[in-house]
């Protein structure tokens, strides 16, 4: 959520962020609904001092032997005054609230304005795309020829977009979260395996709950969901905490399994395991001092490249437009890894700064001396793998004339030596 002191007194900045991400929010009802708030809590603190005062008159008077009647009847008067305007800034409070955590974020200033995917801004590549002298294949057809994926038998189980990986590619999927873990933990991050499942509270306070209950899985009868990331149970970890100043930045690599919906049709991507509704994923998640949060994002950034140039896979960095980034972040950038069996790049990495929107909602501040005040800290997530895609990536990468596949270099010592499948 945003800073209040905003709301009141630059509602213009969020106009103008609303615009740029061509969001439709009701700012007006929300700049009404603070100040209606802001009146009910100095009338209900004022009756509140004034029940005190009747009290101590009321203890007064009897002491002394006078009558209270009168002075009774005014403290019922009173406390039933009190009891409906709490009730009103209660009804109050809770619209605010409502208002407050659905709007999305301030944008920074370096972020392209523009409606969707057609206005990001290509930052640099690296690496060469591959050419090969026969006739390639898509992941499917290679994952078919290999025995490595069994999509019909999942389908039986599970339902669409659910697989069985197999063989050979149970153990490049788990050499990959191998590598990853010790690429970070040799970067300094601490590893963590969060709950796999998240009550409401922490969602809410990691993303705006509305939108994303579209995406990930409800526990029935049970205040519970299936984490989409692992990111946002992080982020919930250090909530309500003070935390010290001399700490920051925590860093935090999240391993977990993630399970999406990913409802509608996207073509091509409805077959194979590009897009699924459950993979294997490791996340890089920071919280950072608010000076040195930007720092943090360039640093999460270029951690994930060296990742995938190390894999040795070709990829470009996507700085996302306004109207394509997610409504937590003020500024996202993408990898996009080139797939040769879609002759195209697609997304296997997103790198975000969500400031102190997530702090607020999730209370998590720090301070260097116990005699400062409390400051909101910033966070900041990217992915640095979700396996899935990766695989996809290296199988029609590396694929070869004889029908195998080669295993990255960085990959292979995870892998018994072993150079192909």
């Amino acid at each position: 959520m945003l800073d209040p002191k905003l709301i009141k007194e630059k509602p213009q900045v969020i106009r103008d962020m609303l615009k740029a991400r061509a969001v439709d929010f009701d700012l007006d009802a929300l700049i009404e609904s603070d100040q209606k708030r802001r009146e009910f809590i100095i009338k209900t603190d004022e009756l509140r001092k004034k029940k005190n005062e009747i009290g101590i008159q009321i203890a007064q008077k009897k002491k002394a032997g006078e009558d209270t009647t009168q002075i009774l009847n005014e403290m019922v008067q009173v406390s039933a005054d009190l009891t409906k305007l709490e009730t009103g800034q209660e009804i109050v409070e809770n619209k605010y609230s409502k208002l407050a955590l659905t709007i999305p974020n301030l944008i920074h200033e370096t972020v392209p304005i523009g409606a969707d995917e057609n206005a990001n801004k290509e930052i640099k590549k690296w690496g060469e795309i591959p050419s090969f002298d026969f006739k390639i294949n898509d992941h499917i057809d290679i994952s078919e020829n290999l025995d490595l994926v069994d999509l019909e038998r999942a389908a039986k189980v599970a339902g669409a977009r659910f697989y069985y990986l197999k063989n050979d590619l149970v153990r490049l999927n788990q050499s990959l979260i191998h590598y990853g873990l010790d690429f970070l933990a040799k970067k300094e991050y601490s590893l963590v395996q969060p709950p796999y499942m998240i009550n409401r509270e922490s969602m809410e306070g990691a993303v705006i709950a509305d939108d994303f209950e579209e995406v990930i899985y409800k526990v029935e009868d049970e205040d519970l969901y299936l984490i989409g990331t692992s990111e946002h149970a992080m982020a919930a970890m250090r909530a309500k905490e003070i935390l010290e100043g001399k700490e920051l930045p925590l860093r935090y690599a999240g391993v977990s399994p993630c399970f999406r919906k990913e409802a509608g049709a996207h073509g091509r991507d409805q077959k194979g395991i590009f897009r699924v509704h459950q993979f294997d994923k490791i996340e890089q998640f920071v919280f950072s001092r608010p000076e040195d949060s930007w720092k943090e994002h360039e640093k999460m950034l270029a951690v994930a490249e060296e990742f995938y140039q190390n894999l040795e896979i070709p990829h470009r960095v996507m700085l996302l437009s306004s109207g394509d980034m997610g409504k937590v972040s003020a500024k996202t950038y993408d990898i996009e890894a080139w797939m040769a069996g879609q002759n195209a790049y697609r997304e296997i990495v997103s790198c975000s700064n969500c400031l102190d929107y997530q702090a607020r909602r999730l209370k998590i501040r720090f301070r260097d001396k116990t005699n400062e005040d409390t400051q909101y800290l910033h966070t900041l997530n990217s992915t640095l793998i979700a396996t899935t895609r990766v695989l996809v990536s290296i199988m029609e990468n590396f694929q070869t004339k004889d029908g195998h596949i080669r295993i990255p270099s960085v990959l292979q010592s995870y892998m018994g030596n072993q150079k192909e499948i």
